[in-house]
């Protein structure tokens, strides 16, 4: 049974409206969600690996396309034109689990990439100027990197590319960040640094973060609200300390008859 917490009143800034997606191979991805996401939340999308979480995630942002319902945002409204959709992923930063960084380039040059989209296609021929070079260099600074930013990013250690990748998506100016599994590859000294400086960010900024982990102690650690998913099914959402045996156990049951 869901477990729910009802007292909340902060702001909605992202609502998911009765969606439910199924891939074409027939899998049933998401059952029908009626979802909040609060500003100035980290929210933690938490259960094990096919839950859902990822599909959840990728929804927010338009990567996977709903086969049911529709998305909404404070800012922009209903996500159901190409054009809403790309004033949307615009200001929406991602963190992905494998960094999706150019190794060849160095670090400020995979920070600047995220500006592109700021700018015509003529525009992004030619080198961004002063004033955003020093913007990708103070996200640098924000996850500790700046003596990085010459380097190449494939001489950079696993968990210094996921903070490359954190700087990325903070230097797109985000009015919301997206992390899919962002330290399922880092070991846990990483990943806490990681986590860490993501939700201290985005604290910092005031922007809602929504983060896939199958960790529970890091969702425990670092989230504002859980929301646990089970089968395609939300079965949890409240605030770490609700999380109890039994809401875990909803989460992690087998196969629900």
């Amino acid at each position: 049974m869901l477990e729910k917490n009802l007292s909340k009143t902060m702001s909605s800034f992202i609502s998911v409206h009765d969606i439910s997606v199924v891939y074409s191979n027939g899998t049933v991805a998401l059952k029908p969600v009626e979802l909040e996401i609060y500003e100035n939340d980290v929210t933690v999308l938490l259960g094990p690996s096919g839950a859902g979480k990822s599909t959840l995630l990728r929804v927010l942002n338009g990567l996977v396309k709903p086969t049911e319902g529709y998305v909404s945002s404070k800012n922009i409204g209903a996500l159901t034109s190409s054009k809403q959709l790309r004033t949307h992923r615009k200001n929406t930063g991602m963190v992905f689990q494998q960094h999706q960084l150019i190794g060849r380039l160095t670090t400020l040059q995979n920070v600047l990439l995220s500006r592109i989209g700021s700018y015509s296609s003529l525009r992004t021929l030619f080198p961004l100027g002063k004033n955003e070079r020093q913007w990708a260099l103070n996200c640098l600074e924000r996850v500790g990197l700046i003596e990085k930013a010459l380097e190449r990013c494939d001489a950079l250690s696993g968990g210094q590319q996921q903070r490359v990748g954190v700087a990325r998506a903070i230097a797109q100016r985000p009015t919301m960040i997206l992390a899919d599994e962002p330290v399922a590859s880092l070991d846990p000294a990483s990943s806490e640094r990681v986590l860490g400086m993501l939700r201290d960010i985005c604290k910092q900024d005031g922007i809602p973060a929504v983060i896939s982990l199958h960790q529970l102690e890091y969702a425990r650690q670092f989230a504002d609200r859980i929301i646990g998913l089970s089968q395609g099914e939300i079965v949890f959402d409240g605030p770490p300390l609700d999380l109890n045996d039994k809401a875990l156990e909803e989460i992690y049951s087998a196969k629900k008859l």
